[in-house]
């Protein structure tokens, strides 16, 4: 038997098959649910026929070389064309807890690969209670909870923008029924200085950490450690320095009126004096009575 052609044929179709190998990426991508999720497929040149999506073993979506995404039952699925015109981009528009799992790219007969992807869940994150105030050195308690999150979520605190060493904090988490963990933490505070404290929660697909904040307000603060007392102060002093100055300019003015009108008429600067320093012996005695013999030009001649 010459099996010299068919080995021509096998190696000619294995020529093809690697000739078509493809390349599927991300190999491994976390979203937030509901946000959309992504996967490329690029064969290495368009010697294929079919390409079927599959997620978690069950075919999603088919695309035909030809003629492109044919119909799909599953409307939160479908393809687009990439800028190199030979790869598609599987796309899930809205991702869901149960589309976590094996994103699978098979080129029908020439290639398979399989990525996979990883569903996360965003709670929320509080600070019990409202803001604070406490003595200086006194010990405050603060409580954060960060409650429906998957998987569990990183907790961390901050006090004025610093991070507090995971040392000085607790945590504990427990699982609900629906696979979503609740974490609690508490931090002691040594009151010192009026500061803000802030709870962080974040999961890897979170760009930011989720953030609830508080303020703390310390009493019987000095003033050289609070800046925000220097400006109040300062502007006592001026304005209780500047009314100072002018009562002092009003007592001169009214005492330099009052030495002129002295030169000018004496009589009315010792009936002022009266009125000021209080009743001479003389009207005393007269019980107020004019003496209506009396000159101030002195005795006169019979």
């Amino acid at each position: 038997m010459d099996i010299l052609p068919l080995l021509v044929v096998l190696l000619s179709c294995r020529i093809e098959a690697v000739g078509a190998q493809m390349k599927l990426s991300p190999l491994t991508l976390t979203v937030l649910r509901g946000k959309e999720a992504n996967f490329t497929c690029s064969p290495s040149n368009n010697k294929w026929t079919v390409m079927v999506w599959l997620l978690n073993g069950v075919a999603t979506l088919t695309i035909s070389n030809e003629s492109g995404p044919l119909p799909t039952v599953n409307p939160n699925v479908t393809a687009v064309k990439s800028k190199d015109k030979n790869s598609w981009v599987f796309v899930l528009k809205k991702t869901e807890r149960d589309n976590e799992g094996s994103v699978t790219c098979d080129l029908q007969g020439i290639d398979r690969k399989t990525a996979s992807l990883f569903v996360q869940e965003k709670g929320s994150v509080t600070i019990s209670g409202e803001n604070r105030l406490a003595f200086k050195g006194q010990p405050v308690l603060f409580e954060c909870r960060a409650a429906g999150w998957y998987p569990q979520p990183v907790l961390q605190w901050q006090v004025n923008g610093k991070m507090v060493n995971e040392a000085e904090y607790n945590i504990s988490s427990e699982e609900s029924g629906k696979s979503l963990f609740t974490v609690t933490s508490n931090l002691s505070v040594t009151a010192a200085k009026s500061s803000h404290v802030d709870c962080l929660a974040s999961v890897s697909a979170l760009t930011t950490p989720l953030n609830s904040s508080i303020r703390l307000t310390v009493v019987a603060e000095e003033v050289q450690e609070d800046d925000d007392c220097t400006f109040p102060v300062a502007l006592v002093a001026s304005l209780s320095a500047l009314l100072l100055l002018a009562l002092l300019c009003i007592c001169t003015v009214l005492c330099y009126r009052q030495t002129r009108r002295a030169k000018a008429n004496p009589q009315e600067a010792i009936r002022f004096d009266q009125s000021v320093y209080g009743r001479s012996p003389v009207a005393e005695a007269t019980e107020g009575k004019v003496n209506l013999g009396y000159s101030s030009e002195g005795a006169t001649g019979p």
